[in-house]
């Protein structure tokens, strides 16, 4: 069965079942949502939603991350991983977006990506949320073991895995797709105890 065809049966219960079509994380502006996601990488977005509210409260916007000390940044975000690094990216990415993007953010997904601790993953996620613009669909683990247990890709490398999905997926069902497949991850996705028999996708490939 051709990958198109494979789609085409599972998606109508996929995009039925899990109706998520946004990102998890919570934020107000294109910059919290940044801040959120470059937060976010080796980390739960349940995590991440825990501590932006004192973050954001103690640094309220670009400039105030860009006058920081990357110290001073990590002491908030200290119960995620890889926090210091992370402190750092946000200090060099508000210092990046006040110097060339006179502190706004790109909706472009090229440039997006000169912000520090920003790859195409995530600049899919910030642009398609904070922009409304159908640009991808961000490929994190959740997605890659769906397409290997639905045989959508043979691909590693997840922006060979992205470029293959968006040849399979109408374009207007990109950004919705992303997440019902992120959502499905959460809920039936899982590598331990997964059983076909409970997985509404499986039985809709398998009719």
């Amino acid at each position: 069965m051709i990958t198109k065809e494979i789609w085409k049966k599972v998606s109508p219960v996929l995009l039925k079942k899990y109706k998520r079509s946004a990102t998890f994380l919570d934020y107000r502006t294109s910059w919290e949502l940044t801040v959120a996601v470059i937060l976010s990488a080796q980390t739960t977005d349940v995590g991440v939603n825990k501590i932006t509210p004192a973050l954001f409260k103690k640094f309220p916007s670009p400039k105030a991350f860009a006058n920081a000390k990357p110290e001073e940044i990590a002491k908030y975000i200290k119960t995620l991983g890889y926090y210091r690094s992370k402190a750092v990216y946000l200090k060099k990415s508000a210092q990046i977006l006040i110097k060339e993007f006179d502190g706004v953010v790109p909706d472009d997904p090229l440039l997006i990506q000169k912000l520090s601790g920003v790859g195409r993953k995530s600049a899919v996620a910030i642009i398609s949320n904070a922009y409304n613009k159908n640009i991808g669909i961000p490929v994190d683990t959740h997605v890659i073991r769906f397409v290997k247990r639905f045989g959508l890709s043979k691909k590693k490398d997840p922006s060979k895995i992205e470029r293959e999905l968006l040849k399979i997926i109408p374009k207007k069902d990109w950004k919705r797709a992303g997440y019902a497949i992120k959502e499905y991850g959460r809920k039936e996705g899982r590598a331990r105890g997964y059983k076909k028999e409970e997985d509404p996708l499986y039985l809709a490939l398998n009719k």
